[in-house]
């Protein structure tokens, strides 16, 4: 690799840390994979093929350990799910949730949301993209790791429908502001509330939030429209 090379690699906002794989979460990408997953390649997809069915599409990115897509998926079966995560140990927890609640709404990815997006989501297809308590890259140094940034912004707007939603939800005050100030930087995109929004229904709870809210930390969510081209 040159020099000039490494100068023009694109900044990654994460940091792939493989982690040990259970047996069982091993067990589960190896029998649901071929069904659930979603392998990276240079074709948009064809997202009612993918589903086996015409249902608004919802794409997360970053779901963690899956708990709470999970919930969301058996909750609302009349949305189909689209999750993004790099970590496999991730990855294998939401298809042990996917096989132990017989979900058919969830399709799986393990690669990088940004060449996902890029490559595989077709434009205006997406009815909502849900993003839930990015890395906070909280040192100043590492702002620019920031997955929200003006120009992911605008690839999330090109693969949302007319109407479509961005909402992003956070538990770091600094970044909550960051994130304020990019979307509503964003002239296709239009706030739902007047700064901050009430915590939507739909976004389940997690221990870790439950947690930082006894410790009086505070939990920030932001929902953007998209507006009528």
């Amino acid at each position: 690799m040159t020099e000039n090379d490494n100068f023009f690699r694109p900044i990654r906002s994460f940091v792939k840390r493989e982690g040990k794989l259970t047996k069982g979460q091993q067990n589960a990408i190896d029998q649901a994979w071929p069904k659930f997953g979603v392998d990276l390649d240079e074709s948009p997809l064809d997202l009612s093929a993918l589903f086996g069915r015409d249902a608004p599409v919802v794409l997360e990115i970053g779901f963690g350990n899956g708990v709470s897509l999970a919930e969301m998926a058996a909750d609302s079966k009349e949305y189909n799910f689209f999750g993004i995560e790099v970590h496999k140990p991730g990855v294998g927890s939401l298809l042990v949730q996917v096989r132990q609640q017989e979900l058919q709404n969830v399709r799986v990815s393990g690669d990088d949301a940004v060449q996902v997006l890029e490559k595989q989501i077709p434009d205006e297809s997406l009815d909502r993209v849900q993003i839930f308590f990015p890395d906070p890259w909280h040192k100043k140094r590492h702002h620019k790791r920031r997955l929200i940034q003006a120009p992911f912004v605008e690839t999330l707007v090109r693969k949302l429908k007319n109407n479509g939603k961005i909402h992003v939800a956070t538990d770091w005050e600094n970044y909550a502001e960051h994130i304020l100030e990019v979307l509503s930087d964003c002239q296709s995109l239009r706030n739902t509330a007047n700064g901050y929004a009430p915590k939507p229904d739909y976004r389940p709870g997690t221990k870790y939030e439950a947690r930082g809210v006894r410790l009086g930390h505070g939990v920030w969510d932001l929902v953007f429209q998209k507006s009528e081209s």
